[in-house]
């Protein structure tokens, strides 16, 4: 396929079926921020729900930064991935300290967002002309132009995605190559095995992760001991890996005789 129908495809999907999103309607920086980084591991649905109540709580970067990890966290439930929340929370108090990053090399430094993210957020708020790479980009540039292919590298796939690119309206290319990756994953067409990178997420019953999630979301409650903790989850022996790697990643506390979630 060359590019000229390839983009006219893409383009005339959106014309019919683009989907309606709040950081779309208004692409500001703690917008797109948000919600690039609930996107990640999270479908768009979820995302809608908790991204209206998480912008009822925090409206503005400045209320996030000001709050404390715990309130982030309580309202980040149902998400998961929890370091997500952290580090949102980290970009938004670096962000309010710092200003506002306006090129990939700042974005990088805020916790969270690596070249990927970066890309998006240079497309998106700033209508950059980037070249980035996602799951529903990959979707659409297999589909199209490897369908017979495996082992696709993401730096092959990145000069695909440079050529392609619209340099008039990168901001509204981006939101049609990503409607129309959801619309071919829907249809069952959305090989990502053919990457290179690919790796199956992993199942999230029986997981240490399914345990981390029940320690949040006990705590959420408040304070508790350590062995009514444990005593409230049926964990195995995922407790132990659980508990310790939360400590690790600085979003629980144990002090005093008491676990929470850090303040």
């Amino acid at each position: 396929m060359d590019y000229e129908q390839f983009t006219e495809e893409v383009w005339a999907h959106y014309c019919q079926h683009m989907r309606s999103m709040p950081w779309r309607d208004d692409p500001s920086l703690y917008n797109v921020l948000v919600s690039e980084l609930m996107l990640q591991q999270t479908q768009v649905p979820r995302v809608l729900t908790k991204f209206a109540e998480f912008m009822s709580v925090f409206p503005t970067i400045e209320s996030l930064a000001s709050a404390s990890l715990a309130d982030v966290l309580i309202v980040w439930q149902g998400l998961g991935y929890n370091r997500r929340a952290k580090y949102l929370h980290e970009a938004a108090k670096y962000i309010v300290a710092n200003g506002q990053p306006t090129d990939i090399e700042g974005l990088v430094k805020l916790p969270g967002v690596g070249k990927n993210t970066a890309g998006a957020i240079m497309a998106y708020v700033y209508n950059q002309p980037v070249a980035y790479i996602e799951t529903n980009i990959r979707t659409v540039y297999f589909h199209h132009f490897y369908p017979n292919d495996a082992n696709v590298s993401d730096a092959r796939l990145l000069e695909l995605v440079a050529a392609t690119v619209d340099k008039e309206h990168p901001r509204e290319w981006y939101w049609a190559l990503m409607d129309y990756g959801a619309f071919l994953k829907s249809q069952g067409m959305g090989r990502l095995d053919v990457s290179k990178h690919y790796k199956k997420q992993s199942a999230l019953k029986g997981s240490v992760r399914e345990v981390r999630g029940q320690i949040l979301r006990a705590l959420v409650s408040g304070d508790m001991t350590l062995a009514d903790l444990k005593a409230t989850l049926d964990a195995d022996g995922r407790f132990t890996p659980a508990f310790d790697g939360l400590l690790a990643d600085g979003l629980i506390e144990h002090n005093d005789g008491q676990v929470h979630l850090t303040k």
